[in-house]
C-alpha cells in the first residue's frame, strides 16, 4: 500500500498524531490529499471552489500553521454558512457564481477550524442555499455518492459528505438545519453529529438561522474526530442569542468512556409518513439488540411527540421566510435584485410563498414551534435518556429524482419528506442528534441509525457512540470510489 493509500485511510486524529511525532509533514499530508482531490474531483464533484495552491503554501510555512490539535489536517470548507473575508461564496446559486460573491467577513466558526490548524482545500458542493435534501444544484451539477454513483450523497452537506466518504480529507465542515448533517452522513457511511442549539456560534454576521433550527459541526468517518472537532469549534462568542452548557469535560475524554444503563425510546415510523423502509427498520432493529446486549433498557412504545401532523406547514413557514430574505441578501450583495430566472424553481416558490403571509403569521408559527420544542424535549425531563430511529426514511435516491418540473415547482420540496421525518423536529427542538453507519441496504449503500439526546448532552451521545462503534466497527467498510485504488 502507497503513503497516499495510507493516509486517505487514517482519520485526522491519528493524521495529526503522525505530524506532531514527525513522522510526516504537513507539505506532505496536503500534498497527498491534493493529489487524490485532483483524481477524485471529476468523479464525485464535491468541490466547487478549489484552493490547492493556497493549501500548500498555508501547509508549507511554519508561521502558517498555528499549534493547534489538527495542526496540518486537510479539510474542507461547505459552501454555506462558514465564510472567510474576501474568498468566493456562492451557496449553490448560480446568481452568486455569476457575480463572483466573495464573504465580507470572516465567521467565528471559520476562525476556530484555523486556530485549530487545519489547511482547507476548497469548498463543497450545496443545493442552492441548503433548502432540499439532495446536492444536485443548477449551479455545479450533481455530486455523486462514492458507494455507488447514480445514487445521491444527501443534502444540504452533499459535497461535504462525498469529500469525506471518499477519502478526499478525513472531515469536512457541515451543517444542519432540517437534516443536512445526519442524512448525508447516513447516505454515504460517515458520522454526522448535529450539536445542540447554541454550542456553535454562527457569528458575527447573523446570531441564527430558520429560527434557531441551524447549526454547524462536521462529517468525519470516526466518533473521535467528530468529538475532537466539536472541541475545537464549539463555545460561544459575544452576542450570540442562544448559549449551550458548557460539558463537564473535552468532549474527546467521553470516548471510550463507560455508560451507565440508560433508557432508551424507539421510533422507526411517523404519524405523516408512516414506517421507514425495512433496509431503515432493520438498522434500528441491529442497533437496538447491541444496545440491549450492554445492559440498556428498550422500550420500543416509548417516543417522545415529534410528528405532530402540523409540525410541517409551520417549519414550511420559518423555512420560506429565511429563504426570502437570502435571496434578497444576494441582490444587496449584488447590487440588483434576483431575477427568478436565476432562481431554482423551488427557492422561487418559497420566495413567493414567503409574500404571500404577514408578518403576524411568522410570529404565529415560531410560537407554534416553541411549544412543540418545549413537549419534545419534556420526554426526555421525564427521564428518558436517548431515541433511537433511522436516520433517514429511504435508502439513497438515485440522481434526478429531485429534478425541477416546470409544472411543479414545489415537487422537489415534498420529494424530501419522506427523507427526513425523524431528523427536522429536532433541529426545531434544539436537542443533539448523531448519525452512525452501523448498517448496508441490501443493495449495498449506507444506511444510518439516528441517536438523540437531551439538549446539551452530545457528552452522552459521543460515550453512546464510540460503545456502538468498538462494537459494530464501520473502518472496514470502504466505498468502490475511495482514495486513489
Amino acid at each position: 500500500m502507497s503513503r497516499d493509500m495510507d493516509l486517505a485511510h487514517l482519520d485526522a486524529t491519528e493524521t495529526a498524531a503522525l505530524i506532531g511525532a514527525g513522522d510526516v509533514s504537513a507539505i506532505e499530508v496536503v500534498d497527498a490529499a491534493i493529489e487524490r482531490v485532483e483524481a477524485l474531483d471529476p468523479v464525485v464533484n464535491a468541490l466547487v471552489v478549489k484552493q490547492l495552491d493556497q493549501a500548500r503554501a498555508r501547509a508549507a510555512s511554519t508561521d502558517g500553521l498555528p499549534p493547534g490539535p489538527y495542526r496540518g489536517v486537510p479539510v474542507a470548507w461547505k459552501d454555506l454558512g462558514l465564510s472567510i473575508a474576501g474568498e468566493p461564496y456562492y451557496a449553490g446559486s448560480r446568481f452568486l457564481k455569476d457575480h463572483d460573491n466573495r464573504a465580507a467577513v470572516t465567521s467565528y466558526l471559520a476562525q476556530r477550524f484555523l486556530d485549530a490548524g487545519v489547511v482547507s482545500l476548497g469548498r463543497t458542493n450545496v443545493p442552492e442555499d441548503g433548502t432540499v435534501v439532495t446536492t444536485e444544484p443548477m449551479s455545479f451539477g450533481p455530486s455523486r455518492n462514492p458507494w455507488n454513483l447514480e445514487h445521491s450523497t444527501g443534502g444540504s452537506s452533499g459535497g461535504s459528505a462525498a469529500a469525506v466518504a471518499s477519502g478526499m480529507v478525513p472531515v469536512a465542515h457541515a451543517n444542519d438545519g432540517g437534516g443536512s448533517i445526519r442524512l448525508p452522513a447516513s447516505q454515504c457511511g460517515l458520522v454526522g453529529l448535529k450539536p445542540s442549539r447554541g454550542r456553535v456560534s454562527m457569528g458575527p454576521a447573523v446570531g441564527e438561522s430558520w429560527a434557531g433550527a441551524t447549526i454547524d459541526g462536521t462529517l468525519t468517518r470516526t466518533v473521535r474526530d467528530t468529538a475532537g472537532f466539536l472541541d475545537a469549534i464549539a463555545g460561544p462568542m459575544p452576542g450570540d442569542p442562544y448559549v449551550a452548557p458548557a460539558p463537564l469535560r473535552p468532549y474527546l475524554q467521553e470516548v471510550g468512556a463507560p455508560v451507565a444503563p440508560l433508557r432508551i425510546g424507539v421510533a422507526t415510523a411517523t404519524d405523516v409518513t408512516g414506517p421507514a423502509d425495512r433496509d431503515c427498520v432493520d438498522a434500528v432493529e441491529a442497533a437496538l439488540a447491541t444496545l440491549e446486549g450492554m445492559g440498556h433498557h428498550i422500550d420500543t412504545r416509548a417516543r417522545p411527540p415529534f410528528d405532530d401532523p402540523a409540525f410541517g406547514s409551520h417549519y414550511l413557514t420559518i423555512v420560506a421566510a429565511w429563504v426570502a430574505r437570502d435571496v434578497e441578501q444576494w441582490g444587496e450583495w449584488a447590487g440588483e435584485e434576483v431575477p427568478v430566472e436565476a432562481l431554482e424553481p423551488h427557492n422561487a416558490m418559497l420566495r413567493e410563498l414567503s409574500r404571500a403571509f404577514s408578518a403576524s403569521a411568522y410570529v404565529a408559527s415560531v410560537q407554534w414551534l416553541e411549544a412543540f420544542t418545549r413537549r419534545v424535549n419534556e420526554w426526555w425531563a421525564g427521564g428518558w435518556d436517548l431515541l433511537v430511529t433511522p436516520t433517514v426514511g429511504e435508502t439513497p435516491p438515485r440522481l434526478g429524482e429531485f429534478a425541477a418540473q416546470p409544472d411543479n415547482p414545489g415537487a422537489a420540496l415534498m420529494r424530501c419528506v419522506p427523507l427526513i421525518p425523524f431528523l427536522s423536529a429536532f433541529n426545531v427542538s434544539g436537542q443533539p442528534a448523531i448519525s452512525l453507519p452501523l448498517h448496508e441496504s441490501t443493495t449495498g449503500l449506507p444506511v444510518g441509525v439516528q441517536l438523540v439526546a437531551a439538549w446539551g448532552r452530545e457528552d452522552l451521545l459521543v460515550r453512546v457512540a464510540s460503545a456502538l462503534e468498538e462494537a459494530l466497527p464501520w473502518s472496514g467498510r470502504i466505498p468502490p470510489v475511495f482514495g486513489l485504488s
